[in-house]
């Protein structure tokens, strides 16, 4: 057979060279322009992060945490984007060069993407809904949202998918298409409400100068001070309990620092109510002893009165 001649792996080697040297510097020398590329659009993107944060800082009510979870966001799906392109252009100049006619295998990634496209419409779906999520700034990274009712810290925003990881480390990956609600707890500003249960006896207006005391203590305080907006707001009387007078009231602070402010406000009111003598209630049980009768019975039941005899009218 021809293939185990010397003539064969002859011909063969003298074309491999010749394939090799006229190629593979080719294609070495498009990967390294397509690395240097790369690190030139990583800089283009930092150098744009820049005017980015002066047209996001233009809103003054944002803060610099705001700015950043939107920043980091753009940035991410930008840079995502000319990678792809990018590797996707060098990926047909390289077929090219070894050769392959690139027009045949754009014309067939037509139908087969018309063909995807009757076949996938849940991934259609999903990029186009992912793609009014990111133009609208509904969520950014790092803020804390409820999608479809499940809540958790934003770790991805893409546009296909929509990654939550919850307080227990669970990780929630959500199809764009299929998200019905969002709720965001941490956009541009949060909210800590409070249901303050005093007894009955207590008067209310004494018990919200002590809530409105408390809150301007922990407004001054070094560490959690600069997280809380405004003073306490206090809605009034919300309800009458079963053993407790509720009232309502707010305070406004920073994205996602709500829980931190909730907790050492009430640590704090407690001590101020313990102080001040005020009752917060709690659920009373009485146990009610039955009284033993035993000793009250008379031994035998009492004769009937009023009997006759005959047993009948007559």
């Amino acid at each position: 057979m021809y293939w185990f001649t010397v003539d064969f792996w002859h011909d063969t080697g003298l074309r491999f060279l010749s394939w090799a040297l006229g190629a593979v510097p080719g294609i070495f020398l498009i990967l390294l322009l397509a690395l240097v590329v790369s690190r030139f659009l990583d800089r283009v993107m930092a150098s744009s992060s820049r005017f980015m944060t002066a047209s996001i800082t233009r809103d003054r009510s944002l803060d610099d945490g705001e700015v950043q979870k939107r920043l980091k966001t753009l940035t991410g799906i930008l840079t995502a984007g000319t990678r792809i392109l990018l590797w996707l252009v060098v990926g047909m100049m390289i077929l090219r060069r070894l050769g392959i006619d690139v027009a045949p295998l754009m014309a067939g990634a037509g139908v087969l993407g018309l063909a995807l496209g009757f076949g996938a419409q849940e991934l259609v779906r999903d990029f186009i809904a992912g793609f009014f999520i990111l133009m609208e700034n509904q969520i950014r990274l790092g803020d804390v949202v409820s999608i479809n009712g499940t809540g958790g810290l934003v770790e991805h925003v893409g546009f296909r998918t929509v990654v939550l990881r919850d307080n227990t480390g669970t990780v929630h990956v959500f199809q764009n298409g299929k998200i019905n609600t969002i709720s965001n707890m941490t956009k541009d500003w949060s909210a800590q409400v409070f249901d303050i249960g005093v007894a009955y006896k207590e008067d209310t207006d004494r018990v919200v100068a002590v809530m409105r005391s408390v809150a301007a203590d922990l407004r001054q305080d070094q560490l959690l001070g600069p997280d809380i907006l405004e003073d306490l707001e206090v809605m009034g009387v919300d309800s009458f309990a079963d053993s407790a007078v509720v009232i309502k009231a707010r305070i406004k602070t920073r994205p996602i620092r709500q829980w931190a402010v909730g907790r050492e406000y009430r640590r704090r009111l407690k001590y101020a109510f313990d102080r001040e003598g005020i009752e917060i209630p709690f659920p009373h049980r009485t146990i009610f002893w039955g009284q033993d009768q035993s000793a009250s019975l008379p031994a035998s039941p009492p004769e009937e009165t009023g009997a006759t005899d005959g047993g009948g009218p007559q």
